[in-house]
Order: structure tokens, then sequence, then C-alpha cells
């Protein structure tokens, strides 16, 4: 059974940076791909980033140059650091598995960035 946690959010002003990890098992994790998506309240969710098994990485107009996705395949682990954030990003940020979302969701972990 696969298992998505993920960690890291919390509150930050606006311009800071927080980096969020999503811990995996349950899958063979070196030959996944893995996605970070984020909703907000009252819209959908959206995908932030994601990462091929490769290490091919495709982001969200939004968030380049901003945003890094990353994986240490060692500790089945993927990472999403997040810099200058702004306060239209507060929203709850969960990975899934696959190039599309192909799992189910976990609870998220809540990021919250005051103005």
């Amino acid at each position: 059974q696969v298992q998505l946690v993920e960690s890291g959010g919390g509150l930050v002003q606006a311009g800071g940076s927080l980096r969020l990890s999503c811990a995996a098992s349950g899958i063979t994790f070196g030959i996944s791909a893995f996605g970070w998506y984020r909703q907000a309240p009252g819209k959908q969710r959206e995908l932030v980033a994601r990462i091929s098994a490769s290490g091919i990485t495709n982001y969200a107009d939004s968030v380049k140059g901003r945003f890094t996705i990353s994986r240490d395949n060692a500790k089945d682990t993927v990472y999403l650091q997040m810099n200058s954030l702004k306060p239209e990003e507060t929203a709850v940020y969960s990975c899934n598995v696959g190039w599309t979302p192909s799992g189910s969701w976990g609870q998220g972990t809540q990021v919250t960035v005051s103005s």
C-alpha cells in the first residue's frame, strides 16, 4: 500500500522560504515520478511541480524560478523548496505518485503566507 506523508509546512511571511518533504513508502521509489500539488480554499487543486524518475522536472509557470523540486532516492523522499513565497500561495500542499496523480491523496501540509 502506497503511503505518502507530507511535512514542512507552516506560517511564513511574504518573501520567505519553506522546504516541504514527501516521504514515500510501499512503492518502488526509484522508478516513480512524483508531483507536488496545492489547493487553496475554494479553488481546485493545481500542479505546482513534478519530477520524473530520471530527474526531469516540470513547473507551473507561476512558480518557475522560485520553487525547486528534488528527490533523494536513498531516503525515498521528494522535496519542494519554495522561495519568495506570496500570500496567494497559501494552500494545502500535497504530493502524489506519477507524472499525473495516480494514487490517493494524503493529508497534505498547510502553507500559510502572511502579507
